[in-house]
């Protein structure tokens, strides 16, 4: 029953991001890769990250962002005005160049962060800008560092998000409660479970688990802190050793780990990959779980070739697989893109009819295009 509850509130609240990178060799492409376009840091494609230096344009900009240039504009609008209208620039480039979302989480991560500092720890005051750019990431920025700071962490998880308590910002305590941690998963659950619902303990597992396997990829001291003799023994870990209400969650999220371990940015032909690692954890129940998580980071990573990101969950052998896979895909794109119609657009350019019918389902949309 848990998992069902974690996917309808995945659907809605999901949000992403950052990701540590370790270099691989000696990849043979599949087919499906050798139909790529720009690979994902390539102008125009997924990652986002410049191979040298790019010409700026006339309005001073970089021709292509990375985080640490697109961060860095974003930091000095915000000290020179506020919050609001640096999130507003952030939404205007994510918008106009897709591509950055790799990056945009985090990003809205540290100016949450700074917001804090800058209104001396007034939460309210904090989260009176609107903050839902980036899937929420400046609220869950700035719910870690209240945290951070807090002395008693046990008791400000229940009243940060109170009265509300919507799911973006308990998905934020769960980040936070990572930094409280130190990452100690067991730890971790155990002030989740001072939720009184398991909606919400399934919220709040959610943002450890995407702190746990995707805390910034350009942070070297942030990297996923996975030991690698329990990777090696189980490539799931630590997911199938979780609680039954924790293991959905874990498995959407471990994606986000085996795609920076494998250099996705370089190596597109990752994507389809992962689709055939999760089935490692077909054993342990979680491999729908980990196929959806696929789908979204997929389509995360490439925002900006859609049907291409569509043609990597059609790799799968197993038409169970595809779906779950597809199903990914919307949520991200939904997530990313809250106007109505998005999910119609998004399966409007996806090419392969089955890939579309399942697209078309998960959006909640008839079988058919008219």
């Amino acid at each position: 029953m848990q998992p069902r509850i974690f996917a309808i509130i995945t659907a809605v609240l999901l949000g992403v991001l950052g990701l540590g990178a370790v270099a691989v060799t000696d990849w043979a492409p599949s087919p499906a890769a050798t139909q790529a376009a720009p690979a994902p840091n390539a102008p125009g494609g997924g990652g986002g990250t410049a191979g040298g230096a790019a010409s700026p344009t006339a309005t001073g900009d970089p021709a292509v962002w990375t985080r640490s240039t697109l961060r860095n504009k974003l930091v000095g609008i915000m000290d020179a005005s506020d919050p609001g209208v640096a999130l507003a620039e952030l939404d205007k480039t994510t918008k106009a160049q897709p591509y950055t979302v790799r990056f945009c989480h985090p990003i809205a991560h540290e100016l949450g962060h700074a917001a804090v500092l800058r209104f001396n720890h007034d939460f309210q005051k904090v989260i009176s800008f609107p903050h839902e750019t980036c899937a929420a990431g400046y609220l869950h920025g700035a719910v870690e560092e209240m945290l951070a700071a807090s002395k008693t962490p046990e008791e400000d998880i229940l009243k940060l998000c109170a009265p509300a308590n919507k799911g973006p910002c308990i998905h934020g305590i769960g980040h936070g409660i990572m930094f409280v941690t130190k990452q100690d998963i067991p730890a971790a659950r155990a002030l989740c479970n001072k939720f009184p619902t398991d909606s919400r303990r399934i919220t709040c597992s959610e943002g450890v688990f995407m702190q746990l396997f995707a805390p910034d990829e350009e942070d070297e001291k942030a990297k996923a802190n996975l030991p690698a003799d329990k990777i090696a023994a189980d490539p799931m870990y630590p997911c199938p050793e979780q609680p039954a209400l924790f293991q959905s969650a874990c498995f959407f999220y471990a994606p986000t780990f085996y795609l920076s371990s494998h250099d996705y940015a370089n190596h597109p032909e990752v994507f389809a990959d992962a689709l055939k690692w999760c089935l490692n954890a077909q054993k342990s129940g979680g491999a729908n779980d980990c196929s959806r998580g696929v789908g979204s980071r997929t389509m995360k990573y490439n925002l900006d070739r859609e049907d291409w990101a569509a043609q990597q969950c059609g790799t799968a052998a197993d038409a169970w697989q595809r779906k779950a896979c597809t199903q990914g895909l919307v949520s991200y794109y939904t997530v990313n893109y809250t106007e109505s119609g998005a999910a119609a657009r998004l399966c409007s350019k996806i090419t392969n009819k089955e890939l579309q019918g399942y697209c078309r389902s998960a959006g909640g949309l008839s079988a058919t295009l008219d």
